[in-house]
């Protein structure tokens, strides 16, 4: 029962990611959570607070405007107090000129007692890269700033 409830708020909450809603999602987190996020461009780095994950968010959010990702399987390991969480989705949008942008990944989430409290995000990072760096090329100086890192 528990391991099917933790899939459903995983599915949720990338649908909360889909829908902007990062201030939902940031109340499901750890003040001291732990997010990384491969890559050496924007959205890569490290974060260690909810803060900064909340300005990565929100970064996500302008350059991924219409980024959606589709959560394909979901699996659960352990009980309430050490959680694992393990996500493979898709992702797609579409650049300020109308190109297309696609990925696929994995999540590692890790929970205790309600709380998130580490996300490691697998994805294709050379995917990510070329796409803010097509991004900034076409005017949008944010694809070009350096990460968000605490």
């Amino acid at each position: 029962m528990y391991h099917a409830i933790v899939k459903r708020i995983a599915r949720k909450n990338f649908l909360r990611v889909n829908n902007k809603e990062f201030d939902a999602l940031l109340g499901d987190c750890a003040p001291d959570i732990r997010h990384r996020f491969g890559g050496n461009h924007a959205l890569g780095g490290m974060r260690h607070d909810k803060e900064a994950l909340a300005r990565w968010f929100d970064r996500l959010g302008r350059l991924g405007p219409h980024l959606t990702l589709t959560v394909e399987d979901v699996w659960v390991k352990g009980l309430p107090n050490d959680t694992t969480i393990i996500i493979r989705w898709s992702a797609s949008d579409e650049l300020p000129d109308g190109s297309p942008y696609r990925n696929r990944g994995v999540h590692i989430v890790k929970m205790r007692w309600g709380k998130v409290i580490d996300i490691d995000a697998h994805e294709d990072s050379q995917a990510v890269a070329d796409n803010l760096s097509r991004q900034a090329a076409m005017g949008v100086a944010e694809a070009a700033a350096d990460p968000i890192i605490d």
